[in-house]
């Protein structure tokens, strides 16, 4: 028997479930930089290392978290609000489009950086 652990809509609820966790972890931080706004002197200082490209590389991921975040949010959506005759073909389709738009995404927006 194939263990429930070992199937692709088991890693798209991890993917989904580990992305909301990892944005949830980054909100206090984004909440402290809009903080910084207040104090124009602290938020150049902040810009100006926002240049860097480890900073490049962490706004990818977060890109990349968001549309992974995205869209197998909406599978799920789909699947508890759309009439389907089988939900397990929906299910399984929807997790490698889910997956390939969030890596195009994460794509795009990395050319448009570098």
């Amino acid at each position: 028997m194939k263990s429930p652990r070992n199937h692709q809509a088991y890693w798209a609820f991890l993917g989904h479930r580990l992305s909301g966790l990892a944005l949830a972890i980054f909100l206090p931080a984004h909440f402290y930089v809009l903080a910084m706004a207040l104090d124009r002197a602290r938020l150049d200082h902040f810009l100006k290392a926002s240049e860097m490209p480890a900073m490049k590389f962490g706004e990818w991921g977060l890109v990349l978290l968001l549309s992974l975040h995205m869209f197998f949010g909406l599978r799920l959506l789909a699947l508890e609000l759309l009439p389907w005759s089988s939900t397990r073909d929906a299910r399984l389709s929807w997790i490698g489009w889910g997956f390939a738009a969030s890596i195009g995404v994460g794509l795009i927006f990395l050319a448009r950086v570098i």
